[in-house]
Parts: C-alpha cells; sequence; structure tokens
C-alpha cells in the first residue's frame, strides 16, 4: 500500500501525455483525417482510444515496475528514457494530427520506435516484467508506423 501513490502516478503521466494528445486529434479526425485515403489495414477509428488507453496504463504499470526499485543512477537512466520516449509519443500526435505533416510525423514516429526499445532494454535491466509490458506497445507504434507511411503514400 505504501507504493501505492507511485503506482497512481505512474499510470496517471501517460494517461495526462494521453490526454492532452487528444486535442490534437479530437478536431483534426473529424475534419481532416477522415476526408484521407486509408491504406489496407486500417481500423475503424474507434479502436484506437481503449487500445491506447490500454497502452498508456501498460506503460505506467512499467514504469511503476522500475521506479519502486528506487532512483539510483540505473533507474534515473531508464526513466529519463521513458520520458524521452512519451515526449515523443506526445509529438508524433502533435505533428500528424495536429500541423497534418504526415511524414515529418513519420520520420518522427521512427526516432519514437527507436526510444520505445531503447527503453524496452533498459527497463529489462531493472525489470523483465517492466520490459514485458512494453511490448505491446512498440507492436501497435510499429502498426502505427505502417499506418502514417501508408496513408502519406495513398495521399500524396
Amino acid at each position: 500500500m505504501k507504493n501505492l501513490p507511485k503506482l497512481a502516478i505512474s499510470i496517471i503521466i501517460p494517461l495526462a501525455v494521453g490526454f492532452i494528445s487528444s486535442f490534437f486529434t479530437r478536431d483534426s479526425i473529424p475534419t481532416w483525417y477522415n476526408t484521407l485515403v486509408k491504406p489496407a489495414l486500417s481500423p475503424p477509428n474507434w479502436i484506437f482510444f481503449p487500445v491506447w488507453t490500454l497502452l498508456y496504463v501498460m506503460m505506467g504499470v512499467s514504469l511503476y515496475l522500475v521506479w519502486r526499485k528506487g532512483f539510483n543512477n540505473k533507474t534515473k537512466t531508464a526513466i529519463y528514457i521513458f520520458s524521452a520516449q512519451l515526449l515523443l509519443n506526445f509529438l508524433w500526435t502533435f505533428l500528424f494530427f495536429g500541423l497534418k505533416s504526415m511524414l515529418p510525423a513519420f520520420v518522427e514516429i521512427v526516432v519514437l520506435w527507436v526510444m520505445i526499445l531503447i527503453t524496452i532494454v533498459r527497463f529489462y535491466r531493472i525489470s523483465k516484467e517492466a520490459a514485458y509490458l512494453l511490448i505491446p506497445y512498440i507492436i501497435w507504434v510499429s502498426f502505427a508506423s505502417y499506418l502514417n507511411l501508408a496513408t502519406f503514400l495513398v495521399n500524396m
């Protein structure tokens, strides 16, 4: 129970990033995104909210599993890398939906993917469970990368 505040904070942080990001998607989906030609395998719009919510919660639990190990050099570095990838996660939404800049968003999501991989590796050294919780995230970002590039290409 003493770690409950850490767990709550760890989950709230990624959820807050997702919530703030939603301000870009909320306005862009009906006015811009829905007018684009979608590539093969594009899921319906309604699927993104529950998937991202689950991923943000899993990211938060992952962060908690590392944070509860203390705040030494190893965990600090891992948490800073996690924070950087979370910032990149937000930046992608801003680029793609906010600025409607699909190609820069694709370049950015590739960088995000690399940062998620680095986060997984760093978290694995501290908590295998924390790393495993990020695997669905990197898989989803891989799929999002395909959607980003394919949407750009079919709408050139």
